[in-house]
């Protein structure tokens, strides 16, 4: 599975502007590197989709987010909370839930989406242990046909 994140800084809660992460899909977080990513379901192997049971389909994004130790990048838990919605204001659900997988752990989450809609994700995240959340803002469109 591909990796989202998010950013932040050293004892701060920190919001990268959009125009920062444009081809970015990790940032640096405080004494924490957070990946991520969103793709259409249907993107996914079968058999991925079947172990995680996730719905494979052209009109579902995905949203995959983990939060790495910078230095080790030993996997690490967090509260992560996100909003979406895309351009005309209308909010999108995205329940995050957690995938243990070995050593790895992701953050996913599933929602619908139309032919060449943009959703903008905001992510709040807050490693276990750190003091402050980090905010990270961007924005995917997504081409269903």
């Amino acid at each position: 599975m591909a990796l989202l994140a998010a950013c932040g800084g050293p004892g701060q809660d920190a919001t990268v502007p959009e125009a920062q992460l444009a081809g970015v899909s990790h940032v640096e977080a405080g004494e924490h590197v957070i990946h991520f990513s969103a793709q259409l379901t249907d993107q996914l192997p079968p058999e991925v989709a079947r172990t995680y049971s996730i719905v494979r389909s052209p009109n579902r994004a995905m949203l995959n987010v983990s939060v790495l130790e910078q230095g080790t990048n030993k996997a690490v838990t967090a509260d992560v909370v996100v909003k979406t919605v895309n351009l005309t204001g209308q909010l999108k659900s995205v329940t995050m839930r957690i995938v243990r997988e070995q050593e790895a752990i992701y953050y996913i989450g599933e929602t619908a989406v139309a032919n060449q809609e943009v959703l903008i994700f905001d992510l709040t995240i807050r490693p276990d242990g750190a003091e402050e959340s980090s905010n990270v803002r961007f924005q995917q469109q997504f081409y269903t046909n």
